[in-house]
C-alpha cells in the first residue's frame, strides 16, 4: 500500500472510510463530497488531499500521512489554495494530483494588471472571509465595500476584523465607522499585541472550517496570525510611518491548521481588488438600495434626472450617503466593463449605443448652431429696421 492509501477498495463505497487530512478541515461532510464525485482516473488505492500551497513547479498537498510535493494535474481544473483533490499516480507510476473536485465556494478577482478580464482564483473552499481593517490608517471605504462584495459573491460568509485595537485613541472612530459601512456583516475587534478580541474571532471559526484573511500589507495580518496559531509561523514587517504601508511578509496563499481544528489561509497583501462577476455579492451588500429601485416611478428608472426617482428623493432628503451611492455605481461601471470584455453581444450593443449618443448629439449640435444662426440672423434683420426708421 502507498503512503496515502486510503483503501484497498478502488472504487469508494458510500461506507468506505476515507482517510484525510483532519488538522486541514476533512471532515465527515468532507468525506462525503468525496464519496459524491468518485474520480474516473481511477489509480490504485486513491487517497483524499488539500492543496496547501502553490509553488512554481509543483503542489504541496496535505494527506492523512502528511505534506507531499507533487506534480500538477495534467488535466482538469488548476489547483487553487484550498482544493480537495484525488490523490493517485501518473502514467509514470509517481504519486500526484489526479483530480480536482468541484469547489463549493471560491474567492477570486480580476487579474491585477488592468488590460486583463480573467479570473484569478485566491483561494477555495472557503468558509468564512475576514478583511483585515487597521485602525492606524484612514479607512478607505470604497476598498472596504469592494472586499464584502467579493466576499459574499465567493459563497462563504464575510466577516470583517479591526487590527491594532491597542491603538486605543483611532480604535473608537475606525470601529463606528466600520459598523455603520459594514451593515449585516459581523465586526471583530481585535488586538494581536495583547491577546484582545482572539476568544470571539475564534468563535467564528468551527472546527473544520477555513478563514481567509484578506487585507493590505502592514495591516497586522502576520501577527494575528501568529496569535491564532500559538507560534510563529509568519514573520512580522515593519509599518512605514509615512504611508502606512508594510512589506509582503507573506509571499504566497498558505493553509495554516489552528489549534482547535479550524484552518486559516493567509494571503499576500492585496492592493487591488477587481470584482470579477460580482453580481450576487452586489445584490447583498447594496441590498438595500435594490430594495430603493422599486419604488422608482418607472421601471427603466436611470436614476438621474426621472420624475419620480425613489433615489434621486433619498439623495435630496439625505436619507441615503452620496458617497455609498457614487461607490455603487462605481462598481456597477466596473462589472459592465468586465462583462463587455468577455461578451461580444455586449460590445456591440454598447457600441450602437454609444454611436446613437454620438448622432443624437451631433444632430443637437447641429440644430443649436442653426438656432443661434436663425436667432442672430433675426436681431439683424430687427436692427436693420430700426436703422432705417
Amino acid at each position: 500500500m502507498n503512503s496515502f492509501a486510503s483503501s484497498s477498495n478502488p472504487s469508494i463505497s458510500s461506507t468506505a472510510q476515507l482517510r484525510g487530512p483532519v488538522e486541514y478541515g476533512f471532515t465527515e461532510a468532507t468525506a462525503q463530497l468525496f464519496r459524491e464525485h468518485s474520480t474516473t482516473r481511477w489509480q490504485e488505492d486513491p487517497a483524499p488531499g488539500r492543496v496547501v500551497r502553490l509553488d512554481r513547479n509543483r503542489v504541496l498537498v496535505a494527506s492523512a500521512d502528511g505534506l507531499l510535493h507533487l506534480p500538477y494535474p495534467a488535466h482538469g481544473l488548476v489547483p487553487a489554495t484550498g482544493d480537495w483533490v484525488w490523490l493517485g499516480h501518473n502514467g509514470a507510476g509517481e504519486p500526484s494530483v489526479v483530480e480536482v473536485l468541484p469547489r463549493r465556494s471560491a474567492l477570486s478577482r480580476k487579474r491585477a494588471f488592468e488590460a486583463s478580464s480573467e479570473e484569478q482564483i485566491l483561494g477555495s473552499n472557503i468558509d468564512i472571509v475576514a478583511v483585515v481593517v487597521p485602525v492606524d490608517r484612514p479607512l478607505t471605504h470604497n476598498r472596504l465595500e469592494r472586499t464584502l462584495v467579493a466576499a459574499w459573491d465567493s459563497g462563504a460568509t464575510p466577516l470583517v476584523v479591526i487590527t491594532k485595537a491597542d491603538l486605543a485613541y483611532l480604535a473608537d472612530d475606525v470601529v463606528g465607522e466600520v459598523i455603520l459601512q459594514a451593515a449585516g456583516v459581523d465586526v471583530v475587534t481585535t488586538s494581536a499585541e495583547q491577546g484582545d478580541g482572539l476568544d470571539e474571532l475564534m468563535q467564528h471559526i468551527p472546527a473544520g472550517a477555513t478563514l481567509v484573511l484578506l487585507g493590505p500589507s502592514g495591516a497586522g495580518k502576520s501577527t494575528l496570525i501568529n496569535a491564532l496559531a500559538g507560534r510563529e509561523v509568519q514573520q512580522t514587517g515593519e509599518v512605514r510611518a509615512g504611508d502606512g504601508k508594510g512589506k509582503h511578509t507573506t509571499t504566497s496563499r498558505e493553509l495554516v491548521p489552528l489549534p482547535g481544528g479550524a484552518v486559516l489561509m493567509d494571503t499576500p497583501g492585496v492592493r487591488g481588488f477587481g470584482l470579477f462577476d460580482a453580481d450576487d455579492g452586489m445584490e447583498e451588500m447594496f441590498g438595500d438600495l435594490e430594495e430603493l429601485f422599486t419604488e422608482c416611478r418607472f421601471a427603466d428608472c436611470a436614476h438621474q434626472a426621472e420624475p419620480g426617482c425613489a433615489v434621486q428623493e433619498a439623495l435630496a432628503e439625505e436619507t441615503l450617503d452620496p458617497r455609498r451611492w457614487a461607490s455603487y455605481l462605481k462598481l456597477q461601471r466596473e462589472l459592465a466593463a468586465l462583462a463587455r470584455k468577455h461578451d461580444a453581444a455586449a460590445r456591440r450593443a454598447y457600441q450602437r449605443e454609444w454611436h446613437q449618443k454620438v448622432v443624437a448629439a451631433e444632430r443637437g449640435q447641429r440644430a443649436a448652431e442653426r438656432y443661434k444662426h436663425d436667432q442672430a440672423q433675426e436681431r439683424a434683420g430687427k436692427g436693420g429696421k430700426r436703422r432705417k426708421r
